[in-house]
């Protein structure tokens, strides 16, 4: 989904509800999911700012490797809290309903 976070926000400005339950979700896992400064950074450049992670590097002051074990990282968590979310019935559905 972070993959997508742009095509998400295009499509809110089109008057999309659905795409705007997404966003909202999305931040709402970025923040159940108790990442570091450091990944909330390399997550919001990369994906949110359109960096590839080499110049999230650079803006951060680390290797682009290290921007990348953060990503993953940072991504592992957040797939943690949607599948919470699966098991428990809340979060996004298809059709644009919102449990929980």
């Amino acid at each position: 989904m972070l993959a997508d976070y742009q095509k998400f926000v295009s499509r809110r400005r089109c008057g999309d509800y659905d795409a705007a339950t997404i966003l909202i979700d999305i931040h709402k896992a970025l923040d159940a999911a108790g990442l570091t400064d450091r990944q909330r950074q390399a997550i919001e450049l990369v994906y949110f700012g359109e960096l590839t992670q080499a110049e999230a590097g650079e803006r951060m002051g680390i290797a682009r490797d290290v921007v990348s074990r953060h990503c993953s990282a940072a991504c592992e968590k957040i797939t943690d809290i949607y599948r919470y979310w699966a098991i428990h019935g809340e979060g996004y559905k298809t059709g644009g309903q919102i449990d929980g």
